[in-house]
């Protein structure tokens, strides 16, 4: 007999049995992720409130709508609310306001510095 050295053991890997044929009749699996009723409504993210006010003050004070619309841009910038859109409405018809104000101002002093002059000659 002769002294043969044992042989190395086997390694130890999990077993690999072949997968199982899918069956293309088989109901798709549950979506562990989705919502229990499929017609719930999605989540909605908030409109910035001084966006909406900036809207709103562009029809009735025009200063108001300015300064409104420029600290609902700096929120919204920080924390990614919605209304970026309505907040730069309100700053475009809030400046248009102040301008078309200023112009009417500068119409109205005129006007009466005009009416105050007599043309009259005899």
């Amino acid at each position: 007999m002769t002294d043969a050295p044992p042989p190395p053991p086997a390694p130890d890997f999990p077993s690999h049995q072949p997968a199982a044929a899918a069956n293309p009749y088989a109901a798709p699996a549950a979506n562990p992720y989705a919502s229990s009723n499929p017609y719930a409504a999605a989540p909605t993210q908030k409109t910035n409130t001084l966006a909406i006010v900036s809207l709103v003050l562009a029809f009735v004070i025009s200063l108001g709508a300015v300064i409104c619309g420029h600290i609902a841009l700096n929120q919204i910038k920080q924390t990614g609310e919605q209304g970026r859109g309505l907040a730069i409405a309100g700053l475009v018809l809030g400046y248009l306001g102040l301008v078309s104000g200023i112009i009417g101002a500068i119409a109205f002093f005129a006007l009466f510095a005009v009416a105050g002059n007599s043309y009259t000659t005899y």
